[in-house]
């Protein structure tokens, strides 16, 4: 059962009527999304950090601004609400922030068939998955390039194959991972960034979320989260267009050039 929506009070340092260039990091509570932070904020970003769990985006916080950095800046909500970029924009606004780069990691998973898994909680993956990352990479355009920034999306190697028992996953991450590319074409000439970040699994909580059990994955394709947090940031630095982080991963991805695609469903399914 996915969570009840919510959103919380944009939690901040008021600012001066010049607007602050910062990054907004969706998903950035636990995972991924919490290493992409401590990357951008080491490298003296100034920061948004978004998601439900506004206790661990906190405590996140407070530990970014005991390194002595800036304190990121933290907004409670919940990407499957069909506003929720209209919420966060206004939010930015009140605030007097100016996004310079989004950096969309959040997103979750679910193994099992389709077909007997809850409907609504997939649903609510695309949502996440495909709805939030669209309309947060468009939303921030202009001002993206006002700052010289960039865009980041956070897809998976499962976006380059069907995914047999985790469709639903795989499907969203395929349109995350064409997405991406083509607006890496499409916004090149306005001087903005975009990179497509494609890890493998990843030792972090989404496994469990996703009811994915310990050993389904081979041990060769994992990384840690600080990894791909790195590859991924220094990525978007140089506006590389697809970051799969790993060479086991990297040759995952050339797979689909040579097998047919019955055979990588078996492949991919028996995971």
């Amino acid at each position: 059962m996915t969570q009840p929506p919510i959103f919380v009070e944009f939690r901040g340092v008021a600012m001066n009527a010049a607007y602050k260039p910062v990054t907004l990091i969706t998903g950035a509570s636990s995972g991924i999304g919490e290493a992409l932070a401590e990357v951008f904020a080491a490298r003296g970003h100034a920061l948004v950090l978004a998601a439900r769990r506004v206790p661990a985006l906190e405590a996140l916080a407070g530990r970014i601004a005991a390194l002595g950095q800036a304190r990121p800046d933290v907004l409670g909500i919940d990407l499957a609400l069909p506003d929720a970029g209209e919420r966060i924009a206004a939010a930015l606004e009140a605030r007097g922030l100016a996004v310079q780069n989004v950096v969309n990691n959040a997103g979750f998973g679910l193994l099992g068939p389709a077909a007997d898994s809850d409907r609504a909680t997939q649903l609510s993956m695309i949502d996440v998955n495909v709805r939030a990352l669209t309309d947060l990479s468009l939303r921030f355009v202009d001002s993206a390039a006002t700052h010289q920034g960039g865009i980041l999306n956070v897809a998976s190697i499962a976006g380059f194959f069907p995914g047999p028992n985790m469709a639903v996953y795989h499907a969203t991450k395929a349109y995350a991972l064409s997405f991406s590319e083509a607006l890496h074409h499409e916004l090149r000439p306005r001087g903005i960034k975009v990179s497509v970040l494609c890890p493998g699994p990843v030792k972090t909580e989404f496994l469990d979320r996703a009811g994915i059990p310990q050993g389904h994955f081979p041990n060769v394709l994992m990384r840690s989260a600080e990894r791909v947090a790195r590859d991924g940031y220094d990525g978007l630095m140089r506006n590389q267009r697809v970051i799969v982080p790993g060479m086991p991963n990297q040759v995952m991805t050339l797979l689909p050039r040579f097998l047919p695609r019955t055979l990588l469903m078996r492949m991919v399914g028996g995971f």
